[in-house]
């Protein structure tokens, strides 16, 4: 378990007072909070009307600072990393086994995206650990659905997060009824697979439907996580509090492998630097991208690792602009750890 700053600084006051023994101080150095406030908070400005929130946790101390780090943020595929670390917890348990084989039906697909979709009927057979790659790597909409009802559905993957005190975290709905009711879709059906079908039904709302629905599902609480959630749960999944080693090992390969958000963290971070994380994006309709997020763990060159999160709502950016807010924000954290 690491020493969270307050206990070091309880252990460097009896040290000073001649009691206790010795403490080793952090080797990493301590965040400049002044620089990054600053920094983020430009960036922040110019993501309006979006809203930006992020947080940031030295692995090493347990120091953090955040931005809007209390505020609630819809995840989109985020949710995805912590669905797959609930999934590798059955498989630690026992109840579940990586090549299991898990047998799809029409009533199983999910919203685009969904390259298992796109393939069924060919193909309909996956094993667990094929579909936790899907979720986590590839951020398969089916994949996920499937893995989730596997387990006991949105309620237990929360319940398992609770359990584990990770909070401000919390997923409500499967892929196939969250995209849907966030822009004001009727119930999703198969014949929807496909991206074309998809948004073709889309463009049968209404447009002020759809506006309602998106301001509904931007202030709606259920599937969001704050940035000091996130970071709490990436804390605990890198620090074994979660997973066996080998199931933590595995989901941040997944993570590390993945090529989506290339613009995103990982342009912002120097060279050198490796990044095990998640994105999630939400479809932009009428200007408005309701979510556009990366969550991960970072290894810097020189061996330091810290958690960062970054959510932005409500952008009118476009596509370039969202991703460079959060490439910039990666670049304000690399100055900011020193």
């Amino acid at each position: 378990m690491r020493i969270s700053l307050a206990v070091a600084f309880v252990a460097l006051a009896l040290s000073a007072c001649g009691s206790g023994s010795p403490q080793t101080a952090s080797e990493t150095p301590q965040l400049n909070l002044a620089q990054l406030s600053t920094e983020v908070s430009a960036i922040a400005e110019r993501a309006r009307p979006g809203v930006l929130g992020v947080g940031l946790m030295n692995l090493e101390s347990g120091e953090t600072w955040d931005f809007n780090g209390e505020r609630r943020f819809p995840m989109q595929s985020v949710f995805k990393a912590p669905l797959g670390a609930a999934v590798l917890a059955e498989v630690d348990a026992g109840r579940l086994k990586l090549d299991d084989t898990i047998t799809l039906a029409e009533e199983d697909l999910s919203p685009p995206l969904s390259p298992i979709a796109d393939a069924y009927p060919a193909r309909r057979d996956y094993t667990v650990r094929e579909l936790l790659t899907a979720a986590t790597g590839v951020s398969d909409n089916t994949a996920a659905d499937v893995l989730m009802k596997k387990i006991g559905g949105p309620g237990a993957v929360t319940a398992w997060l609770v359990g584990k005190k990770v909070e401000e975290v919390r997923v409500d709905r499967y892929e196939r009824q969250l995209q849907p009711d966030s822009i004001g879709m009727a119930s999703f059906r198969p014949a929807w697979k496909s991206s074309q079908a998809y948004m073709a039904a889309l463009n049968n709302v209404p447009p002020e439907a759809r506006r309602k629905a998106v301001a509904i599902y931007l202030s709606d609480p259920q599937d969001t996580a704050t940035p000091r959630g996130a970071l709490n749960f990436l804390d605990k999944l890198d620090d074994g509090e979660l997973l066996s080693p080998a199931s933590r090992k595995l989901l941040l390969q997944i993570m590390t492998d993945t090529t989506t958000g290339q613009d995103r963290l990982k342009a912002g971070f120097p060279a050198g630097a490796s990044l095990a994380h998640k994105t999630g994006t939400a479809r932009t309709d009428q200007g408005v991208t309701p979510a556009v997020n990366d969550i991960g763990i970072v290894t810097l060159a020189d061996g330091r690792r810290y958690a960062v999160a970054v959510f932005l709502s409500g952008s009118t950016l476009d596509a370039a602009g969202r991703e460079k807010i959060l490439a910039d924000v990666a670049r304000a954290v690399t100055r900011g750890v020193g």
